[in-house]
């Protein structure tokens, strides 16, 4: 659910398109229902439009459906499912890797207020051990650039 919703999300800002954002809230309220839906879907787009403001480069993402994690996505993961279980320092790891450092504390708190919603509404990711963070990032060959 995180991971497709990111997905498309991103797919809407490159399109130009309101249709992958459509696919967004049908996905979630199918999943949640209709109000915790358009809930889980706002704190969604609120975190990805906050970190879009600061990427300097396109945030990268495999098209919805895709049976593959990019390294971005795996960052984004990788940050909910950190504030989802406490783990403040792999939060930190990809928040630094993801995010330029005047913009990583609103990043964080809109990763936190999607991450709140989420567990708020019994839908958890499973915890990402931070060696899995690190050994993503010795092996991704594209930089976030700020």
């Amino acid at each position: 659910m995180v991971l497709e919703g990111y997905r498309h999300w991103l797919a809407g800002f490159e399109t130009g398109s309101v249709a992958p954002w459509e696919l967004t809230l049908t996905l979630y309220s199918e999943l949640l229902g209709p109000a915790a839906g358009r809930r889980a879907m706002s704190e969604l787009s609120h975190f990805v439009r906050t970190l879009r403001q600061c990427a300097a480069c396109p945030l990268r993402s495999f098209p919805f459906g895709a049976h593959h994690v990019c390294r971005d996505e795996c960052l984004a993961l990788g940050l909910i499912a950190a504030l989802q279980h406490g783990q403040e320092q792999t939060a930190l790891l990809c928040l630094d890797a993801m995010a330029c450092r005047p913009l990583q504390q609103a990043v964080g708190a809109a990763a936190g207020d999607f991450a709140q919603t989420l567990s708020a509404l019994d839908q958890h990711l499973l915890p990402i051990p931070q060696g899995a963070i690190e050994d993503v990032l010795s092996r991704a060959t594209a930089r976030t650039i700020h």
